[in-house]
Formats: structure tokens, C-alpha cells, sequence
């Protein structure tokens, strides 16, 4: 197992102080670019030739979702062989957040999606995981090797009920966004309730549950309507 740490871009953020904990689990066939998009976001870097994960490496990056609100991720990268899966299988229940990673370049990678999906949900209940469909190597589109369509993407995605983002680990396109998206949708999941914190399960963790609460009662309150300005 790789253990990788990176914080934000506030290099001045003290890391031991965290609100929430999300873990995350990058989810995908073989060579689609999930540990390179874990690389490029972490440590902006990219690597041409990457060894392929053995079981499951793991990443630390912080992000304010919020003014004073940080979140610590714990990042899964998962070997995308049939061969690991059952190792990788061990570490679905624990994660509230999945990313769903497919090669633009690569039609079986994305045939195989639907199957990623269903293993998680079925594996996680009665817990609940978040995703985000990724489609990667955008970068290879102006060079003709594109083979799923933006269409396909996003007929999938509907399907699934998750949002679609085209990215590039090599260039960076819309790699930052994408994680910052799977995470506040993680959090906003939190505030609604779609997401629960549970005794024994790992998916999220709260440093201070009774601040929570009140977030969650502030959003139920009713909205009040603007006064009304008089008439001149």
C-alpha cells in the first residue's frame, strides 16, 4: 500500500484540524488514468509511464468546502484487475464518495461501468455512496481517439443518476473541479441527511457531531421573505 499525503493550495492550513473526514474510492478498469488523476490532483504532477496499482494504494489531500470548513480526504485507489478484486471489494463499504472512472479512449472501459456501479451500491448497504462519473484522456479527443461520445456519457450518467466530468490527468482539465465536486456533494449530503454518520463505518467522520446538528437545523429553518420597502 502507497500512502500519499497533499494539502490544499492554503499551504498555511494546520493539518491536524479537520471538521469531516470523507473516504473516497476511485473505481474503474485497469489503465483508465485513476491513479494519474489521484497524482495530478495531490501533487500536480503526471507521470507518462505510472506502474499499475497493486491492491489498493492510498491519498490524503485537504479542502475547505467552505470558509472554516475542512474537509480531510482519504482517498482509495483501487487495482482495476479482476484478479484484486476481492482485496478491493473490502473497501467499499467504508466510503461515502466514489469516483467511477472510465478511458474516453477505451468503449469496454465504459461498458464496464454500469458493473462497477451495482457492485458498490449492493456491497455498501444499507449505507449510501455518492458518485461522479469521470470520463478521462479528454486531452485525446483532438487527436481522433475519442470512442465514447459526450452523449453516451451523459445518457449514462442520467441513468445512474450522477454528474458527468470529462477530464485529463495529463493536462489538468477540469481534474481540480472534479474532485471539489464529488466533495461538496459529499457535504451537502451530510447537511440534508442524505448522508448519515453511523457507529462502525468509516465512509464519514465528524470532529464535532453537535456542530452538525446545528447546521442541520439552520438549513431546515423556513426562509424568511425580504421586507417589503414602502411605497415613496
Amino acid at each position: 500500500m502507497t500512502v500519499n499525503t497533499a494539502c490544499s493550495t492554503d499551504t498555511t492550513m494546520d493539518l491536524t484540524l479537520w471538521q469531516y473526514q470523507f473516504r473516497i474510492i476511485m473505481l474503474g478498469d485497469s489503465t483508465v488514468g485513476k491513479s494519474s488523476l489521484l497524482k495530478r490532483y495531490t501533487e500536480d504532477l503526471f507521470l507518462e509511464s505510472i506502474n499499475q496499482t497493486v491492491g489498493v494504494d492510498f491519498y490524503v489531500h485537504f479542502l475547505e468546502v467552505e470558509p472554516g470548513v475542512r474537509v480531510k480526504l482519504q482517498f482509495w485507489d483501487t487495482a482495476g484487475q479482476e484478479r484484486f478484486r476481492s482485496v478491493t471489494r473490502s473497501y467499499y463499504r467504508n466510503s461515502v464518495g466514489g469516483l467511477l472512472v472510465f478511458d474516453m479512449t477505451n468503449q469496454a472501459s465504459f461498458d464496464n461501468i454500469k458493473e462497477w456501479h451495482a457492485e458498490v451500491c449492493e456491497r455498501v448497504q444499507p449505507n449510501k455512496v455518492l458518485f461522479v462519473l469521470v470520463g478521462q484522456k479528454s486531452d485525446r479527443e483532438d487527436q481522433g481517439e475519442r470512442v465514447v461520445s459526450l452523449e453516451e456519457a451523459q445518457k449514462l450518467a442520467g441513468q445512474l443518476g450522477v454528474p458527468y466530468v470529462e477530464a485529463s490527468a495529463k493536462t489538468g482539465h477540469n481534474v481540480k473541479d472534479t474532485f471539489e465536486l464529488l466533495t461538496r456533494r459529499v457535504y451537502q449530503g451530510l447537511l440534508s441527511g442524505e448522508v448519515e454518520l453511523q457507529d462502525g463505518w468509516d465512509g464519514v467522520k465528524c470532529a464535532a457531531p453537535q456542530v452538525l446538528q446545528l447546521q442541520r437545523a439552520d438549513l431546515a429553518k423556513p426562509k424568511k421573505d425580504p421586507p417589503k420597502k414602502c411605497c415613496p
